[in-house]
């Protein structure tokens, strides 16, 4: 999904969509089936995200399994109850024994899943990552949901505005391994060198688990009586940290901002716990990963740079030199306008 103007408004209904047909997380199988390859025959898509019961996982899935529809594939959806280094190698391991299609696997770890996707690659199933890469090495496609840059200065310029450009802030993140986590934080604090009179004191983990975020968000206010903000880059996180705040005496004196859905952030934002937050179409970050691994299986692209490639209502996209695809920029929500959006 690209937030551009002219889509806000066809995005709200795309989006409304998405949040009614969102099935529990679980391995359900949409069209039964076979497995397939490129020779003609339908493609299967794996869903593997970082853990299920993941909201915004539950929406980008969707989005996948919309678009799996669309070209009259076989969806499937597995993964862990929580998100840790390994846990996705024993389910890519069944999905290569099972001869699917194409893997789409958000990582938990660069590295802990390279050998498994390698493996899973050799016995001819084409790997797409999207939402968190792996090592390249390890894949034929990474479906980018924004830039690393883009993502991490629009999270500093938001806390920067709400805190007055001075005083403590910390970060609430995901798990420690996680490579999109990791490589917004570093890009964060080199971003945050243009902002003096703002200090880090603290980065944190709730590893993508509701209580264990809700919980670090009340350790860091205890620990940094002086905290002005909070950055917390994940859905999971956010959330959690928004519910805290908005029955705790920080309400109003300490700001969050991050990476959220609408759905999950429009009563905090509406009751003055968040001014703003970020992030893209999940359900398009979905459909777009979908939509290249039907292009990898049938050999419309290989994943080198330069490939172009059709993802049904999103229109054409070009493979980058990287061998990634960019699905657009993150979008700030407000009071003004979240009620634009229903996932």
């Amino acid at each position: 999904m690209k937030f551009r103007n002219r889509r806000i408004a066809a995005l709200a209904a795309v989006a409304i969509s998405a949040s009614l047909g969102l099935t529990a997380c679980g391995g359900s199988d949409s069209g039964g089936g076979s497995s397939a390859s490129g020779g003609g025959g339908k493609t299967s898509v794996t869903f593997l995200p970082k853990n299920l019961g993941n909201p915004y996982f539950d929406t980008s899935d969707a989005g996948g399994k919309k678009a799996v529809g669309e070209f009259k594939g076989t969806y499937k959806e597995v993964g862990p109850d929580a998100a840790s280094p390994d846990a996705q190698v024993p389910f890519i391991n069944t999905a290569a024994q099972q001869g699917v299609s194409a893997l789409v696997v958000s990582a938990n770890d660069p590295k802990a899943i390279c050998d498994a996707l390698n493996e899973a690659r050799s016995a001819g199933t084409k790997v797409v990552t999207f939402d968190s890469d792996t090592d390249p090495s390890c894949r034929d496609l990474y479906v980018n949901q924004a830039t690393a840059e883009g993502i991490a200065k629009v999270q500093v310029d938001e806390i920067a505005k709400q805190i007055g450009d001075s005083g403590e802030i910390a970060i609430l993140s995901a798990a420690a391994n996680a490579t999109n986590q990791n490589a917004w934080i570093d890009l964060m604090k080199k971003d945050l060198a243009a902002h003096p009179n703002i200090k880090l004191v603290d980065t944190v983990y709730g590893d993508d688990d509701d209580q264990k975020s809700f919980d670090q968000t009340s350790a860091l206010l205890q620990k940094h009586p002086q905290l002005k903000g909070i950055i917390s880059p994940t859905t999971v996180g956010i959330a959690a940290a928004a519910r805290y705040l908005s029955t705790s005496s920080s309400k109003g004196k300490v700001a969050l901002t991050g990476l959220g859905t609408p759905n999950q952030m429009r009563e905090y934002v509406k009751d003055g716990t968040v001014t703003s937050f970020a992030l893209w179409n999940p359900e398009d970050l979905g459909y777009l990963a979908a939509y290249a691994a039907d292009a990898l299986v049938k050999g419309e692209i290989t994943g080198k740079g330069g490939d172009k490639f059709t993802a049904g209502k999103l229109g054409e996209f070009t493979v980058a030199a990287d061998h990634s695809v960019l699905l657009g920029d993150p979008f700030v929500f407000t009071k003004d306008n979240i009620d634009q959006f229903k996932f």
